[in-house]
């Protein structure tokens, strides 16, 4: 098993994704980058690389991850099988340490012993505060004060494994003024690495990302193929920055016949205006130093947006997503913040497996979906990270319960 390279479907030509994605820096950070890009395209075609990323993704991460029938879920909703990609399972409880590991690697391999990071939903921020303790490395992390009280978990995590965590009281307090303290910080720390934990920001990031996502991919396709001998009806995951549902996407892009649903969050109701489902509602624009779909308010300037879920509310979505979305190969939908906790609370007391509220959203759709497919047919969620972190925002309604 090697890198993922980029698919024929959404090829990269210099950073972009037909017309998404590129670079839009300032001068001192576009020399940055041509370094990382340099640095990347040289240590993907290192063996010894491959083998040092592989090995830790075995040993460290614990992958393969599994892939698991919810049998019970199935028999109650009738008509089609829902599968999950095991994502929860992988050490540090989410899919954001298959990234963090790999460009720790990389920054290691470039003299780096400083890493900045952003988090949302703080998953990214626990994988990046891991990896740098198990590199030596120091660990910034910036994370929007609204964040640091609904994921107050993940803060402990973070500066249990001797990160220093950033509280940002700008703006919305939450992921995109996370990902703004972030790129500042990097602008006047050049000598340290920035470890982006979505598919989106400049080139190389992007592709960087995904292909250090792919092996989600990679492995749910020759599971399921061999456990049923067949690939899925349709495959789905939830959709904010877009890491994760990449990840899964890449290893079915060429498997035209495999439906492929991207879930966004929908918030309190498309119609309310709270909500982030950028490519249900959004149109191309540039945030973050990279062309792709944007929520915008009248003026032009990013949007407020809105969802229960920490790692979804971004005003913007990675450049391959949206390239997707043009040429059809992808669907884009949503669900609420009502139809995810419903869906986090039926596979919780249904299959024993508690889901992360993000993660909640693909679900959502498999609940609707379900039901309309064959019983042959099978459903592949990717389950994205695990819902310890959520149990503050679950408590108020399990007291209700």
């Amino acid at each position: 098993m090697s890198l993922s390279m980029s698919t024929s479907v959404a090829e990269v030509t210099k950073g972009f994704f037909g017309v998404y994605g590129g670079s839009y820096v300032p001068e001192e950070i576009q020399g940055l980058l041509e370094n990382l890009e340099q640095a990347y395209q040289e240590a993907r075609q290192d063996p010894e690389f491959q083998r040092e990323y592989l090995g830790l993704l075995k040993e460290y991460v614990g992958r393969p991850s599994a892939i698991t029938e919810c049998r019970n879920l199935s028999r109650q909703l009738g008509g089609g099988r829902l599968f999950l990609k095991r994502e929860d399972l992988n050490h540090t409880g989410a899919h954001k340490i298959n990234n963090a590991l790999g460009q720790a690697l990389l920054a290691k391999r470039m003299g780096k012993t400083e890493l900045i990071a952003e988090t949302g939903a703080g998953m990214h921020g626990t994988a990046s505060a891991t990896v740098a303790a198990l590199m030596g490395m120091k660990c910034t992390v910036y994370m929007g004060a609204l964040d640091v009280e609904r994921q107050a978990p993940n803060v402990l995590r973070m500066k249990a494994l001797g990160a220093d965590v950033v509280s940002v009281e700008r703006g919305q307090r939450s992921l995109k003024e996370a990902v703004d303290a972030a790129l500042e910080a990097w602008m006047l720390n050049t000598e340290a690495f920035y470890l982006l934990g979505s598919a989106v920001g400049p080139h190389p990031y992007p592709s960087m990302v995904r292909d250090f996502q792919s092996i989600i991919g990679t492995e749910a396709r020759q599971q399921i193929l061999e456990r049923e001998g067949k690939l899925p009806h349709t495959i789905a995951a939830c959709v904010g920055g877009g890491s994760n549902a990449i990840g899964l996407f890449s290893g079915f892009l060429e498997d035209t016949e495999v439906r492929i649903v991207g879930v966004e969050p929908a918030g309190r109701g498309i119609a309310t205006g709270e909500h982030a489902a950028t490519l249900c509602e959004g149109a191309p624009g540039v945030l973050h130093g990279f062309k792709s779909y944007v929520l915008t308010d009248p003026s032009g300037e990013p949007a407020l947006v809105y969802s229960i879920a920490a790692g979804l509310d971004y005003p913007s979505v990675g450049p391959e997503h949206a390239h997707l979305k043009d040429v059809g190969r992808v669907h884009y939908t949503s669900a609420t913040d009502d139809e995810a906790l419903e869906a986090f609370f039926r596979l919780c007391r249904t299959e024993g497996i508690i889901p992360a509220i993000e993660s909640s959203h693909a679900l959502a759709y498999a609940l609707k979906t379900l039901p309309t497919m064959n019983p042959e047919d099978i459903l592949l969620v990717n389950l994205s990270g695990r819902g310890d972190k959520d149990m503050p925002i679950v408590e108020p309604l399990l007291q209700k319960m």
